[in-house]
């Protein structure tokens, strides 16, 4: 392989199981996210080569190109992975200086990273865009919030729209979009899920293999899109649970 493949948001989570995924198949990675302490313990837990640790913040343009400037090499793969939310997520309780800082973190910050790649993609022959967004930017459901809904529902279209531009360029991208996945932004709702409820959701090395997927496939195909939820889905459960105690 000995390819290089950048992965944001790699200091937990999904991030980090994407890393741990893609180091075992033969990657060599960079690692981006705020918390440097984070990516260095992401960083132990790889085969392999070691990785750049590159801690920046990605809704800041400036920071993006000095990020893509120390890559040194255009990544043949970009997994746009960082993304963020908070308790205080509904119409009547967020702030506008919150939702402006969802809208950067799950919808600007991917959005100058993919811009900042493209160019080193192109002079290379092409590349692969993971970008992992979320069931919420397919219809949403009211527990993400109005500002994760719109930030994911703007990333989809990122998306589709660099596949339109740019497969001429043999550059794809791939837009995942997990339904519930047992990570540490759980943590962050109003009322954060059991043990019991988080070990029936989706993990992050289930999304991880979404990714190794998608990077496995032949530069002649193009996943456009993977919606992946779990067996048991709880935005669909009480509506099920309805109908079958009309049986």
């Amino acid at each position: 392989m000995n390819q290089l493949a950048w992965v944001t948001g790699a200091g937990s989570g999904i991030g980090r199981a994407v890393a741990i995924s893609l180091a075992r198949a033969g990657w060599r990675l960079a690692l981006t996210g705020r918390r440097e302490a984070a990516l260095r313990e992401t960083a132990a837990l790889l085969d392999g080569e070691e990785p750049l640790i590159l801690s920046a913040d990605l809704t800041d343009p400036v920071a993006v190109e000095a990020t893509v400037a120390k890559l040194q090499e255009a990544p043949a793969l970009l997994v746009n992975n960082a993304g963020a939310n908070t308790p205080r997520r509904h119409w009547h309780q967020l702030a506008p200086g919150d939702a402006r800082a969802l809208l950067d973190v799950n919808l600007t910050a991917p959005f100058l990273t993919s811009l900042a790649v493209l160019p080193g993609m192109r002079k290379r022959g092409g590349g692969l865009i993971v970008q992992i967004a979320s069931i919420a930017g397919k219809g949403g459901s009211p527990v993400s919030g109005p500002a994760y809904i719109a930030a994911k529902t703007g990333f989809v279209a990122l998306s589709a729209s660099l596949n339109a531009e740019n497969g001429i360029h043999n550059i794809r991208s791939t837009c995942i979009c997990p339904g519930e996945v047992a990570t540490p932004i759980l943590d962050l709702r109003p009322q954060p899920p059991s043990a019991e409820e988080r070990a029936r959701m989706l993990q992050p090395a289930d999304v991880a293999a979404a990714v190794l997927f998608a990077a496995s496939m032949p530069e002649h195909v193009c996943l456009n899109e993977i919606v992946i939820t779990p067996t048991f889905n709880r935005d669909l459960a009480a509506g099920a649970e309805a109908i079958s105690r009309l049986n």
